[in-house]
């Protein structure tokens, strides 16, 4: 990573920051520590996580997860004039440290009583910027870099970077669970539209002890809606630039003692965009490039008990684009030469179904021990039909994944000032991958295989003093696919030195298994390698959380993660009897680097963040010498995210976002880099009505052309505009 970026904005950045932490170091806001949060202090969650069946009157509108605003987004406007609204002067600082996560802790908790920083982004910060994904919700958060995409179009798939981490290296969860594709790794995020989202959580640093394997670099968990406490409505319709055309619709509420949320999304759109490619001074028009989306959403809670819920949830994610491949550039002295240009005719076809049933028991007093037990199953499957080029050239690839597992967790606050976190977890999983010529008509299985996990984790936390508190986790995992087990402890704290000043710091080992691909393909073109080690990895970090009066908080982090036996594809020069390559053990990997973030509130109804992560990913040991010392590709690129917007109880918000992208390695020898690139985005939201909103964004306002992966332009300049509909 070029030190003169880290240089010019880090430091001047944090100097900054600093500088009015010394100006402003004074506070009337406390977050200091007292006792372990017990279970009633959370009374719309029945449960360790926010799916689960609520307590008290819950509505979009007024659950935690709604009312929290870090970066200043409005509420819906009141439902009766007689109602106020709560004082927003302190959303900076109390609703952001208030904000409820569940992935620090395996239960739920806040932002302050979590020792790791997290970052989390809610369903009405998505709605005002636009997000139609989870790819893109995660945009300007700090911490991670999503820009890691073949695209910057709706069904572009998703790639997240999180601390030199890979994508098949984060977790992703859906309200708390395990859905990785154990056959290829990681989970395409843009295949989960927004209208059924609550909260995205990001914890970066890995996640090893509380969830297993796959959290070597971070976990990214996926909070969806809740039912809501009076029966509404809500519809949505937006179109956009490039044939974008999106509607949705949700229902929600509760009769007795039943709670349902029911919903569909559809997105349609062609995305044949003119693209430039400056380094190449190329033009031209993108094509083959359209997505259409059929998503549905069931939740159903039942109150079985005062004490026992009930809750049964299910998705289907269908999704058939088309695949236009990379750009034919026809400059063999640009960086990364010619690409594929046959690709007029391949199309991709997803469709997921994750399911779960989840039981919830108060035990004890009530408000003191949660025991939860769930049973879930998942179908991923993924075909893609490369139908381009001759007809010897002509497959079509399937694949097949299927997977259930248990969750057990017990939640017990047994003294007041300690809490123990403890359970097992087994998932198995069964993937089929094949392979089919048009010109033969011959089908090939690629791997046919199974995976079984099995773990038990427990995590203590205790408040030595008022303002101290210490968590210990560990957790033993066994898989079926490496012949020894995987031990994974943790460590973390936090102190309060005053009430404006908090100081915290964590370590996590973690690991990651292979994948069934790494491990038993047997595609002519790469072999799989059964003799292969899980990756190892250890997390360290250390931060501030600090108060600025009562205008703004301040959050700095130092990390450093360590990454060995890094799994990659070797190639054979030359082929033997046509295979190009298999996957080895060949590296360690270790990343320095900081994530700042800072929220004010500049004036009333004004609000402003800044977030910056700078990354580092050194490559310390290798089989190619060429690339010892140098920076991993794509994992190192600096961020800025910025931002600035008014907002006032009615429900009006005018927003300008600025997303900054530093230049980044393509390949591990940093030959070939992309340069960085700026954008800035306008979002506004207009209450025409207490239940009629209108919606709009113009992202990319000064059409900055780049690529975010080689050979993948972005769209330019893009617009949409929508309609929000409560009844």
């Amino acid at each position: 990573m070029p030190n003169n970026f880290v240089a010019k904005w880090g430091i001047q950045i944090v100097a900054s920051s600093l500088t009015i932490t010394v100006g402003i170091l004074y506070g009337n806001c406390s977050t200091t520590a007292t006792e372990v949060p017990q279970l009633s202090e959370f009374p719309q969650y029945e449960g360790s996580a926010s799916y689960l069946q609520p307590l008290a009157e819950v509505t979009p509108e007024n659950t935690p997860a709604a009312t929290n605003k870090p970066q200043g987004i409005a509420q819906n406007p009141p439902a009766s004039t007689e109602e106020k609204e709560p004082d927003i002067e302190l959303t900076v600082i109390d609703k952001l440290l208030n904000e409820p996560v569940f992935s620090p802790f395996r239960r739920e908790g806040t932002v302050k009583d979590s020792t790791r920083p997290i970052y989390v982004i809610t369903g009405e910060e998505m709605e005002a910027q636009g997000a139609r994904t989870v790819r893109e919700a995660l945009k300007f958060l700090p911490g991670i870099l999503p820009d890691g995409t073949v695209g910057t179009e709706v069904n572009a798939l998703s790639g997240q970077f999180i601390r030199g981490s890979n994508t098949g290296q984060v977790l992703i969860l859906l309200d708390g669970r395990p859905i990785n594709n154990l056959g290829s790794g990681g989970f395409d995020l843009s295949e989960f539209t927004t209208n059924n989202i609550e909260r995205v959580e990001v914890l970066p640093g890995g996640g090893s002890t509380l969830y297993g394997s796959d959290a070597i670099g971070g976990v990214i968990n996926i909070i969806t809606r809740r039912p809501t406490e009076k029966i509404t409505t809500e519809a949505k319709v937006n179109i956009g630039a490039y044939g974008l055309n999106q509607q949705s619709i949700q229902n929600s509420g509760k009769t007795g003692d039943i709670g349902w949320v029911i919903g569909y999304n559809r997105t349609q759109a062609e995305y044949n965009y003119p693209f430039a490619i400056p380094e190449a001074n190329f033009e031209g028009t993108r094509k083959n490039n359209d997505t259409l989306y059929n998503n549905f959403n069931v939740k159903l809670d039942a109150n079985l008990s005062k004490r026992n819920t009930l809750a049964f949830s299910t998705q289907y994610l269908g999704k058939e684009q088309g695949v236009p491949g990379g750009v034919p550039i026809p400059v063999p002295q640009f960086g990364q030469g010619f690409f594929n240009s046959l690709t007029d005719n391949n199309r991709k076809y997803t469709d997921q179904v994750l399911s779960d049933l989840t039981w919830n028991s108060q035990l004890g007093g009530g408000d003191d021990s949660l025991l939860t037990a769930r049973v879930y199953i998942d179908f991923l499957n993924t075909r893609f039909d490369s139908r381009s080029g001759a007809l010897s050239s002509q497959n079509r690839f399937d694949s097949n994944q299927t997977s259930y597992g248990i969750q057990t967790t017990h939640s017990w606050n047994f003294a007041k000032n300690q809490s123990l976190v403890y359970g097992f977890d087994y998932r198995n999983v069964n993937v089929r991958s094949t392979s089919f010529s048009y010109s033969t008509n011959l089908e090939r299985i690629n791997y046919d295989t199974s995976i079984d996990q099995g773990a038990l984790f427990a995590r203590y936390e205790v408040n030595l003093t008022p303002g101290w508190t210490v968590n210990l986790g560990l957790r033993q995992d066994f898989s079926s696919l490496i012949n020894s087990s995987a031990t994974s402890p943790s460590v973390g704290t936090k102190l309060a030195f005053s009430d404006s000043t908090t100081l915290r710091a964590n370590y996590i080992k973690n690991f990651r298994v292979p994948t069934i691909a790494n491990l038993f393909n047997i595609n002519p073109t790469n072999i799989g390698n059964p003799a292969l080690k899980p990756e190892r990895g250890d997390s360290f970090d250390v931060g501030i959380d600090q108060k600025l009066g009562d205008i703004g908080l301040l959050r700095l982090t130092f990390f450093y993660n360590r990454i060995s036996d890094l799994i990659a594809f070797k190639s054979l020069q030359p082929p033997v009897n046509g295979n190009t390559g298999t996957w080895e053990n060949i590296g360690l990997v270790e990343t320095t680097g900081i994530e700042a973030t800072l929220n004010l509130q500049l004036a009333r109804n004004v609000y402003a963040f800044v977030n910056y992560t700078a990354n580092d990913p050194r490559i310390l040991k290798s089989s190619n010498f060429a690339e010892i010392d140098k920076e991993l590709r794509f994992a190192g690129a600096d961020s800025i995210n910025a931002g600035i917007n008014y907002e006032n109880p009615e429900g009006l918000y005018i927003g300008l976002l600025m997303h900054s992208l530093g230049k980044y390695p393509t390949n591990n020898t940093n030959t070939e880099f992309l340069p960085g690139y700026t954008t800035f985005d306008v979002k506004l939201r207009v209450p025409l009505s207490n239940n009629l909103a209108v919606n709009g964004s113009v992202d990319n306002i000064f059409n900055q052309r780049y690529q975010l992966f080689a050979g993948f332009p972005d769209a330019g300049r893009v617009f949409q505009v929508g309609l929000n509909w409560k009844f």
